[in-house]
């Protein structure tokens, strides 16, 4: 008989215990969460970067990876942008009663492969059960702390007019993934998300090069939404070129029978990333000697006008504003 998720799970009592036990423990231990504390003391003495993100993605497991994966790998990439090694993480679940112990499981199991892989350590967490129907099986809420390697701050006020704007890989790929799974949509094209962590061709860079001043994971929203944000804060422009834009053969044809515009669709496991422009062409080098990068592509440029705008030059050489994006067209994507 298939074991369920119980209220009593989430009282603090004998099931809680037993699941933390279990489950939690037994699949994340390290010296700091064997504690049990409701907190990690962390020995730091230099600067440290710290952020924290919640997921809610519907369905669980999707081509490519699952809620668990895409915790780990989405903190990770938020640490990363700006600049730092990732060492340490939370992790908070909000279960709905009913839940399939086996399938809290496999998500548990998919939240330590991916820690392990990238070197850091799930210290602290915290557990809720709610009644069912009122959450969507599970909720996951994690926070990260990394140490700051970069040389130099990467941050939006670093942008200088004239620097180019470079995409990692290809675009789209994690939302049309989620899409055609929640909707069952039988495309027969097999897109997987690109969901991944992106320490290991990040960071290297920031010792090879010091012309990366700015990095965004382009995740809800898009690259468009993203590069919406740059311009508007910036009160620059930014025109991205359509002819060089990397998608994947599936992506195009699917996007078009849908009717969707790729650079609104989700990623999460690409880095928009806006360097000097004379070290551009280096940049997209080192990216393409890791796997991740191969794909790599520069798009466009920082440009005086149209200030706080984003414009599109198509492959007809005509141009189109590319709007801040409204609504989510693909919600439950993360």
């Amino acid at each position: 008989m298939t074991k369920k998720i119980l209220l009593a799970h989430g009282s603090g009592g004998r099931l809680t215990h037993a699941l933390i036990k279990n489950t939690f423990l037994n699949k994340l231990r390290n010296p700091l969460l064997s504690r049990l504390s409701d907190a990690a003391v962390i020995d730091y003495k230099e600067k440290i970067a710290f952020t924290t993100d919640s997921f809610v993605v519907s369905p669980l497991f999707f081509p490519g990876g699952d809620i668990g994966k895409l915790a780990v790998c989405g903190t990770i990439n938020d640490l990363v942008m700006l600049g730092a090694l990732p060492q340490y993480l939370s992790l908070a679940l909000i279960i709905e009663e009913g839940l399939d112990q086996h399938i809290l499981g496999k998500i548990i199991d998919s939240v330590a492969l991916y820690a392990r892989k990238s070197g850091v350590k799930i210290v602290t967490g915290d557990t809720k059960v709610v009644e069912k129907g009122a959450a969507d099986k599970i909720f996951i809420n994690t926070s990260g702390v990394g140490r700051l390697i970069s040389k130099r701050e990467i941050a939006i006020s670093n942008i200088n007019l004239g620097d180019k704007i470079i995409i990692s890989g290809n675009i789209a790929e994690h939302g049309l993934s989620i899409l055609a799974k929640r909707k069952e949509l039988d495309l027969g094209f097999n897109i997987k998300s690109d969901c991944q962590s992106l320490e290991d061709l990040i960071l290297p860079l920031l010792g090879e090069s010091e012309a990366i001043n700015f990095m965004r994971d382009p995740t809800r929203g898009g690259v468009a939404t993203t590069l919406n944000e740059i311009a508007e804060s910036l009160g620059l422009g930014i025109v991205i070129e359509e002819k060089v834009l990397p998608l994947s053969a599936k992506v195009r044809v699917a996007c078009e029978l849908l009717g969707i515009d790729p650079l609104y669709v989700a990623n999460e496991g690409k880095a928009l990333l806006v360097v000097k422009s004379k070290a551009a062409d280096k940049i997209i080098k080192l990216l393409r000697k890791n796997p991740k990068g191969v794909n790599a592509r520069i798009i466009g440029e920082v440009v005086r006008h149209p200030k706080g705008r984003v414009i599109l030059r198509t492959i007809f050489n005509t141009e189109r504003i590319l709007d801040m994006l409204v609504s989510e067209p693909l919600p439950r994507i993360c």
